[in-house]
């Protein structure tokens, strides 16, 4: 299976890719070569999702004339 780029992903799609990775480290034995290998892949999807969120609140905060509302 061909992996996306992260980059290349949506907050959806980097955030499911994000639980999978997660799930397979909980559930599943694996080599520590590959552990290593989805934990390095699922730190970078954690940075996009983080990067994407930040990105919506400001333009959010943009169209609201800066301000954000707890309510």
């Amino acid at each position: 299976m061909v992996e996306k780029k992260i980059e290349e992903m949506n907050y959806e799609e980097a955030f499911a890719a994000l639980e999978q990775i997660v799930a397979t480290l909980e559930n599943e034995e694996r080599a520590l070569d590959e552990s290593m290998s989805l934990f390095e892949r699922g730190q970078d999807l954690s940075k996009h999702c983080t990067l994407l969120l930040e990105n919506a609140e400001l333009k959010v905060k943009q169209l609201s004339g800066g301000e954000l509302s707890d309510e």
